[in-house]
This record gives structure tokens, sequence and C-alpha cells, in this order.
């Protein structure tokens, strides 16, 4: 990739995420912004579905791309708009690609930048993925021991193929999406102080509060597992 091109990328990115504090968008990637606006953004799907899951498709993609706060929102918001099927697709999909976007762009564009900012995460990350491959990249996904935005970043700088980046992302982060996408559903049924304590939602921020805890305790099995092959 060329200077130019690399200088574009940086100015354009950075014209995009001043935008985003400058005039506060992130007011718009909040829990009370999502409640107060749902009927207003479910007629409008039910008016234009195409346009609105496109729409929402792209501003994920960039939030995620540009390591912008606000993704757990969004990916309760797409639970709350378009249900489980379809909102677990989009956010699935969505996050994944923005994931690899930002991945790209620490390989390419941003690689000095990333060296001095996450100099001493790097290390670490780098022996895990030669200790264990893709597989780290998987637990790293389902336990998020590191925050989502820096394994996008770190990960741009380890010898993984973009590829396996992306396909182990995907079913890495599917399950956690799964809760995720669940709760906004849940939530997308609360009209009164009766339906917080509706047993699905209930039920949904269960899971989603043991659900890291479940996960590590079956990746422990798969290592030992693993061990005692060897």
């Amino acid at each position: 990739m060329t200077t130019n091109i690399k200088i574009g990328f940086i100015i354009a990115g950075g014209v995009l995420v001043s935008l985003f504090f400058i005039y506060d968008l992130q007011q718009f990637l909040s829990l009370e912004y999502l409640k107060l606006s749902q009927v207003r953004f479910t007629d409008l799907y039910a008016d234009n579905p195409l346009l609105v899951m496109g729409s929402y498709l792209l501003l994920y993609i960039l939030v995620t791309a540009l390591s912008l706060p606000g993704a757990v929102i969004m990916t309760l918001a797409g639970g709350a708009l378009f249900g489980l099927g379809v909102g677990l697709v989009l956010v699935s999909f969505a996050s994944t690609i923005g994931a690899t976007c930002a991945c790209f762009a620490a390989r390419f564009i941003l690689q000095d930048w990333v060296q001095q900012r996450f100099s001493d995460k790097l290390v670490t990350i780098n022996e895990g993925v030669e200790r264990e491959g893709a597989f780290y990249l998987f637990t790293l996904r389902l336990i998020p021991v590191f925050p989502f935005f820096m394994i996008n970043l770190v990960m741009g700088l380890t010898k993984m193929r973009l590829t396996t980046f992306f396909w182990v992302s995907q079913l890495g982060m599917l399950p956690g999406t799964l809760v995720f996408v669940n709760a906004g559903k849940e939530l997308a049924k609360i009209d009164s102080l009766a339906g917080i304590l509706s047993p699905s939602l209930i039920v949904s921020f269960v899971i989603l509060g043991l659900f890291p805890l479940l996960v590590k305790k079956v990746l422990g099995l798969v290592r030992t597992h693993k061990q005692t092959v060897v």
C-alpha cells in the first residue's frame, strides 16, 4: 500500500473519529436513546426493511472498524429492532467485518501506532498465537480477557492470515452475540416496571452473567483434553 493511500485512510479515519466526539454522537449509541427511539425505528423498519437493515449493517461496521464506543448498544439494538434471527445474522457479520477492517488497518496502515500503544499486550498475544494458533484467538473471542477493539488491532501485527482472523472471529463471537441480541430482544418488550421482572428477561440476563464463567470452564476442559491426547 502506497504512502499516499495510507495517509488518505488515516486522514479519513481521523476526521470520522473527530466528528463522532466533537458532535457527541455517542449520545445516539446509548440505552436511553434506544428505548426512546424504539417505536420510531420499528415503524421505519416496517416501511423500509432493506434500507434499515443496510444502514444498520454499515453503521455497525463503521463503529467497529473505527474502534468507536457503542458496539454493545448496537448489538442490543439489533435484537430490539430485528428480533433474534435477523438480528443475530446482521450483528454477527457486521461485527466480524468491522473487526477484520480494524485488523487490516492495523496491519497495513497503523503498524507503528499499534506497536507503540499496545507493545506490552502484543508480546502476550504473539506468544499465544505462536503456542495455540487460531484456537488462541477463538479463546479470546469467547472470553474477552482484552477489550474487543484491542484484539482487532493487535491481531493485525501477528502472522495470522486475515481470512483466518475473519472466520475464527465469526465463530468465536457468535455465542456472545447470541446472548446480547437475545437480551436486546427482551429489552424491546419492556413497556412498564412490571416488564422488568418478566421471566424471559431475567433468564436473558442470568445467561449474560453466567456465560463467561461457563465458557471458561468448557475451554479449560478442552485444553486439558488436548494436553492428555498429546
